[in-house]
């Protein structure tokens, strides 16, 4: 069934979210608006930040996912699937038995633009996002409708405290209650239960981390050398493994440092900075070592654990990473970028394809007229202001998007609906 406007038509089956209670606080908003809900718990996690009716637990094998969506979607009538990172096996499972029947999937992720918006697309996101089949030329002309350019961040917040708080929360809920969704298979490794002690760890080691953040951060920034900054991933993400050349963080660091030591002028620096939620479970400092020894590269290179990236970028050379958002701030600054998987901005106006020695060479820099296209374009688009952890962020969130998922065309078919007809109304008062 085509989703449309009409309330009784729609109902919402809720996969896999964020941590915490967003998506209940979403599910509660559809409901007000008069749309059934109902939320397919795949673990005790999904069940405890679940509030309202709706809930359907699912306790088997993931290899039975399939046919219980089928029984779902025929039984309960439902037109759209919610949820959060398209690469997840239980999502890529989901959307593939939702296509036949014409369901509209809302697919939520962190902001392309992040921090300080998140990203609410529809089939997919990241490397399989709709706004990859548009033309730079096919942006201008969208926004040439009076589409508002929004160039600076809305109200500021922080959510990483929030972010590491409710993953650990969750966690420890599957902890407790792991026996009553044995079928259940984490997305990714180590484990429920090290995956809750790196979360918690996390959090309490953050002020210790924090301050030697700092110190670290004041030696790359005051140290009077000219340097490269490398974005690194979590190694367990999904966008780095499924859209990304590299097995692991060891090859594609030792591509990086390889073509560093051959290309860069001897006085360059290399500096590395880690996620913001990097929690340890791979031991980046000894591989850097390593690789910085066998590199020959001893005193060029540092090492920067999370923290907030505008510091370090304004006085970089260049940026280069598999295929992180973060690498948005970059082209935001017009820095050339080197990236290595696929990504939404991987294009050929921002990022360069010269070899990684070329790059340390002389990198070139990106198009900044077609990047404020682009950016402009998400942000009259898919980028909402807001957070999923903060409770200030989520609640700005919150307001926005019932209306947005409610309605007939996406975002983007909505702002391209826009250019035909004031072409339409253009052709009518020239006829």
């Amino acid at each position: 069934m085509q989703a449309g406007t009409s309330k009784p038509e729609r109902c919402f089956l809720f996969l896999q979210g964020p941590h915490g209670p967003f998506f209940s606080g979403l599910g509660a908003g559809l409901r007000t608006a008069g749309a059934r809900v109902i939320r397919l718990g795949f673990n005790a996690g999904d069940e405890v930040f679940w509030r309202g009716p709706g809930y359907v637990p699912f306790r088997q094998p993931p290899e039975e996912l399939p046919e219980a969506l089928e029984m779902l979607i025929s039984s309960k009538g439902i037109t759209d699937i919610v949820l959060y990172g398209s690469s997840r096996p239980i999502h890529q499972i989901a959307l593939e038995t939702a296509r036949p029947h014409d369901l509209t999937a809302h697919v939520f992720e962190e902001g392309y633009l992040r921090p300080y918006w998140v990203t609410y697309e529809r089939d997919g996101a990241n490397a399989a996002s709709p706004v990859t089949r548009y033309s730079l030329a096919e942006m201008a002309e969208a926004l040439s409708t009076g589409a508002p350019l929004v160039s600076e961040a809305p109200d500021r917040w922080g959510d990483m405290r929030a972010h590491m708080f409710w993953g650990a929360a969750y966690h420890a809920a599957l902890l407790g209650s792991s026996k009553r969704y044995q079928g259940f298979r984490p997305h990714r490794q180590p484990g429920v239960r090290r995956e809750f002690w790196l979360h918690f760890k996390r959090l309490l080691e953050t002020p210790g981390r924090a301050v030697r953040r700092k110190l670290a951060t004041g030696r790359v920034r005051f140290g009077g050398f000219p340097y490269h900054l490398v974005l690194l991933q979590l190694a367990h993400d999904a966008n780095f493994l499924d859209h990304g050349p590299f097995a692991d963080q060891a090859s594609f660091l030792d591509h990086v440092f390889k073509g560093f030591s051959r290309g860069a002028p001897p006085h360059h620096h290399l500096v590395l900075k880690a996620h913001p939620l990097e929690d340890g479970r791979e031991p980046l400092r000894p591989l850097i070592s390593r690789l910085t020894a066998a590199h020959g590269l001893s005193g060029r290179v540092h090492f920067i654990s999370g923290g907030k990236l505008a510091a370090l970028l304004d006085p970089a050379r260049s940026a280069l990473t598999v295929n992180s958002t973060a690498a948005e701030q970059a082209l935001w600054r017009a820095m050339p970028l080197k990236v290595f998987g696929d990504a939404v901005y991987n294009r050929p106006e921002f990022v360069s394809f010269q070899t990684v020695e070329e790059f340390f060479q002389n990198p070139e820099p990106p198009d900044r007229d077609a990047y404020l296209t682009y950016r402009g374009f998400l942000l009259a688009t898919s980028q909402v202001p807001g957070g999923f952890y903060g409770a200030l962020s989520r609640r700005k969130l919150l307001r926005q998007l019932p209306d947005l998922m409610l309605a007939r065309e996406s975002p983007y078919e909505r702002i391209f609906a826009r250019r035909i007809e004031a072409d339409a109304q253009h052709l009518s008062v020239v006829g």
